[in-house]
């Protein structure tokens, strides 16, 4: 019972906090601007449009249907736009609590996992943000947990849904196929593999397929939508459509103050201020108010030491030939959602795309507590305990390090002195 009570009060502790003072910076942040408009559009019209014409854009419509839903029921204003997002940043909190109770059947390790994932900074950033990348994080560790799970058809409709959010769900469904095409070799041969590989190419292949074209329903409904007439075929169009946005996607290089190569990412080397002001009433000279999607800094330094961690017992696992599922997990959300950027060098990305990957991040850190304690245990269950106790230390001290971190979160007026003490590194600035 502990095991959901505790990771669920903790998640309600945390949409408190994504929810204060959410509506208290009145204008848009960030990219809000382009998709609280799309979310706009898609209520009054079904399709993305600018005044009487078409409008081209780039992301599919999931996310921003998603922020649709918070204006629908709370109206076109702050709150509206940015509560559907935190309550996806919520909902994050419960399924990697489910994902890690699956893998390690630990109550211990799953209430961790649950409190790491409520004091990421990056996560409550997108939390109060209405930007489309918490949304593609929901459900693709939505999808993670049913894959662990082998539901092949509820990790596929996820999948669709991640893609339909933006194109790097992609990504997570290529590698979730290959693994389920790797169990279904390795475990079954004859009729029973036939019949497991069409499992796979159905949950894998048609599932997300129809599932992502089902999510353009407003744009098919419609004949205002981008390319909607380029052919009296409404797929053949679609298509049209889909080869200008491939097309926009790589050519993207547009320079931008705070861009940032993926390999500074997982050090939070260069995190995207989406929001700076420099208003009075902080009751100094000079005041700061900003909203950094900057990862709590000691839970992502040590999440990057507990990731090479994990990749060496995986590597270790493969070379005995054995496959250790959490390493594996961890392993495959980490390629999924980080490598690709590495081949878009001269493609304009930022620091805040990585929430995708931080609940991998995360279960990095649990994997690693996990052998801590499984080390522990052999020498003693005095040992164990005492172990508990130091995870349960460190994570105190994430905590602190989280809540100094808050005001820049929650775009708080602190004076600018205070502003500038945390700011740890030149490239934060």
């Amino acid at each position: 019972m502990i095991i959901a009570i505790v990771p669920l009060i903790i998640a309600i502790t945390s949409l408190l906090l994504r929810l204060f003072n959410i509506a208290s910076i009145k204008t848009f942040i960030f990219d809000e601007v382009y998709y609280v408009d799309g979310a706009r559009d898609l209520l009054a019209y079904g399709v993305e449009v600018d005044g009487a014409a078409a409008e081209f854009v780039v992301h599919p419509p999931v996310g921003k249907w998603m922020i649709a839903s918070g204006i629908k029921l709370f109206g076109d204003n702050p709150l509206g736009w940015r509560i559907a997002t935190a309550v996806a940043g919520s909902l994050m909190i419960i399924v990697i609590a489910a994902i890690v109770h699956r893998l390690f059947y630990s109550p211990f390790l799953t209430i961790i996992a649950s409190a790491l994932m409520a004091i990421d900074g990056l996560a409550l950033v997108h939390s109060r943000t209405a930007l489309l990348d918490n949304f593609l994080a929901l459900f693709t560790l939505i999808a993670t947990y049913f894959l662990i799970r082998k539901s092949y058809y509820w990790s596929g409709l996820f999948l669709g849904l991640a893609i339909g959010t933006k194109w790097s769900g992609l990504y997570f469904l290529a590698l979730f196929g290959v693994i389920a095409l790797y169990r279904a070799f390795t475990y079954f041969d004859g009729k029973n593999l036939v019949k497991q590989t069409l499992r796979v190419v159905t949950a894998f292949g048609f599932i997300p397929v129809t599932t992502y074209i089902a999510t353009w329903s407003g744009w098919f409904l419609s004949d205002r939508g981008w390319k909607r007439d380029s052919s009296s075929n409404p797929l053949v169009a679609l298509k049209n459509y889909h080869e200008e946005i491939l097309g926009f996607h790589r050519n993207l290089s547009t320079p931008h103050n705070y861009e940032a190569n993926p390999w500074s990412w997982l050090i939070q080397g260069r995190p995207t201020s989406f929001y700076y002001e420099t208003p009075a009433g902080c009751g100094a000279d000079s005041c700061s108010q900003e909203v950094l999607a900057l990862g709590t800094p000691l839970l992502w330094w040590g999440a990057t030491i507990a990731l090479a961690i994990v990749i060496g017992f995986w590597i270790r696992s493969i070379a005995q030939r054995r496959v250790d599922p959490a390493a594996t997990v961890i392993v495959t959300g980490i390629a999924a959602g980080y490598l690709p950027w590495f081949f878009f060098q001269d493609r304009t990305v930022f620091g805040f795309y990585s929430i995708i990957f931080e609940p991998f991040m995360v279960l990095a850190l649990i994997y690693c507590a996990q052998l801590f304690l499984s080390h522990q245990r052999r020498k003693s269950e005095r040992s164990y305990q005492l172990g508990e106790i130091g995870i349960i230390a460190l994570v105190a001290i994430v905590t602190i390090n989280f809540i100094y971190f808050l005001p820049l979160y929650t775009g708080q007026l602190i004076p600018y002195q205070e502003w500038l003490d945390r700011m740890w590194l030149p490239s934060w600035i």
